[in-house]
């Protein structure tokens, strides 16, 4: 069998610059009846608080399920400090406000040690961007602003939900759009019908900035109105010491300097780019990773046996010119947006 001339190797060291950049978000507590003033100025504030909790986990054997060991176990204290934020009395909806930057380039390496494989990847980004222009990639990270993914768990439950995106130039808001985030479903990667017009103009901000067409900052703002003194959720820090030393917090948010509440830009990034619909069997839309992966169900929804992860799809449409059908094209784009490491060792 003749040796394919046309294939080449991967760059041992090839990494890409994220191109979604949001910033942390900050909680603030307002008045549902304010919104049209904005986030103001009053943040939530995280305090902490001691509880005694109550034996609820698994029994492990035999003697765990002892009633005098489970009655023994009922009297014994387990006190716990943790972290919890609140709205306060007089405010009856959190909002979450962060800054989003479109930035250009998608697909150009920040770091790319073979000449001859950036030459190939150029082409195939070229190719992509004539054809495609980003419009569907746009179109999918607007509706996750547009639906308030954003917000996670502060969405659940909410009686409204408000979503306001402004354009800034030189510093100031030249534009903004509102969007009754309720009225869409997560699921679904669209909008209501009433919505469409002004999706379609956020859309275009997002491609404009993918293209390099135009400079595009964004301040995006949900509201969720929960109810006085309900509590809202931060971020959760992880805590690499798990010594569980006693009396140790059992649960630390994510804050600002002075015990301000607020969210990690990871979180926020991880909803917007919710937008894979296009892995095998599909019935709901995944944050784009390597391997479709979802930490929160312990799966891999791309698997490298069926060559649908982006190794698979990105290697052969690279190296060997195997076009991938169109909508795992915008997987393999959506995956350089994201950004990361993806060179193939030598070793």
């Amino acid at each position: 069998m003749a040796k394919n001339e046309n294939k080449i190797k991967t760059a041992s060291v090839l990494s890409f610059n994220r191109h979604l950049d949001a910033s942390d978000g900050r909680m603030f507590a307002v008045s549902w009846a304010d919104i049209a003033q904005g986030a103001g100025n009053t943040p939530i504030l995280i305090q902490e608080k001691s509880v005694r909790g109550t034996i609820s986990n698994r029994p492990k054997n035999s003697k765990e399920i002892d009633p005098a060991y489970i009655d023994a176990a009922v009297n014994k204290a387990n006190l716990q400090t943790v972290d919890v934020a609140a709205l306060p009395q007089g405010k009856d909806t959190v909002a979450v406000s962060f800054s989003l930057r479109v930035l250009p380039n998608v697909g150009r390496p920040s770091a790319c040690n073979d000449a001859a494989f950036a030459e190939r990847l150029e082409s195939v980004i070229s190719g992509y961007e004539t054809t495609n222009k980003f419009t569907e990639l746009a179109n999918r990270y607007a509706v996750n602003l547009v639906n308030g993914r954003f917000l996670w768990r502060n969405r659940i439950g909410a009686e409204n939900v408000t979503v306001t995106v402004e354009r800034l130039v030189d510093g100031k808001a030249t534009e903004k759009l509102s969007f009754n985030a309720l009225q869409n479903r997560l699921n679904e990667a669209t909008v209501h019908h009433d919505q469409q017009a002004q999706l379609k103009q956020l859309s275009a901000w997002i491609e404009a900035g993918l293209n390099e067409t135009e400079h595009v900052l964004l301040k995006v703002t949900g509201f969720s109105r929960l109810g006085e003194g309900q509590e809202v959720y931060p971020s959760q820090e992880l805590i690499l010491d798990t010594s569980n030393a006693k009396g140790a917090k059992s649960k630390t948010l994510y804050s600002f300097g002075n015990n301000e509440a607020g969210m990690h830009s990871q979180k926020i990034g991880n909803a917007l780019r919710t937008i894979d619909t296009w892995y095998p069997n599909a019935d709901k839309p995944i944050a784009v990773e390597p391997y479709g992966s979802v930490t929160s169900e312990g799966k891999a929804y791309r698997q490298p046996k069926e060559k649908q992860d982006f190794y698979s799809l990105f290697d052969a449409w690279v190296n060997e010119n195997k076009v991938p059908e169109i909508e795992q094209q915008h997987y393999v784009m959506a995956v350089l947006v994201r950004g990361g490491v993806f060179g193939e060792s030598d070793k």
